[in-house]
């Protein structure tokens, strides 16, 4: 079997990606980071710090304030043209995706949407931190964490129900 190095490429490289087992656990990495992470705060400082672990409560209490502080800095410098850019990109792989089927297009869409909810969720928390004088911060924090869960679940049964049909319509092997 001679294999050029574009066939090998393009063997290896499948932009069929509800078939592909990688495109299944990125995105179970993807969520599992989104849900561990925290607005940049490790789960498990937070569970520490609402157990009453002192250390872990003046950690959280500096960490947050410090992302707060950087997400809302972010937004306030860079939002508009953030968002615009993120609406540009998301709307090119749904015309791709949806209109052209791209199924590669599909698949990055239904990775990069939700998490710009989750994006804009932090920003929300993050404002609310601060309006609250970083005031009960495990509460904030876990009450963020039950919501990305949610939009996890939400979302990871879309991108499979999507997954499986389009598998199921177009056939795994193309």
């Amino acid at each position: 079997m001679d294999f050029t190095f574009l066939e090998l490429a393009r063997e290896v490289i499948d932009l069929r990606s509800f078939s592909n087992l990688w495109y299944w656990i990125v995105l179970a990495v993807l969520w599992s980071t989104a849900s561990h992470w925290v607005l940049g705060v490790p789960y498990d400082m937070v569970q520490r710090a609402a157990r009453g672990h002192e250390r872990s409560m003046h950690d959280l209490q500096i960490l947050a304030e410090v992302n707060v502080n950087r997400i809302l800095t972010i937004v306030e410098v860079s939002g508009v043209w953030a968002t615009a850019i993120a609406t540009f990109v998301l709307t090119g792989l749904a015309v791709l995706g949806w209109f052209y089927g791209i199924e590669f297009c599909q698949a990055v869409f239904l990775l990069l949407f939700p998490m710009t909810l989750v994006g804009a969720w932090s920003i929300r928390t993050a404002r609310k931190l601060r309006a609250a004088g970083f005031a009960d911060v495990p509460q904030h924090l876990r009450a963020h964490r039950i919501g990305v869960q949610m939009l996890g679940v939400i979302f990871i049964f879309i991108t499979a129900f999507w997954g499986m049909w389009v598998n199921v319509r177009i056939g795994p092997l193309g």
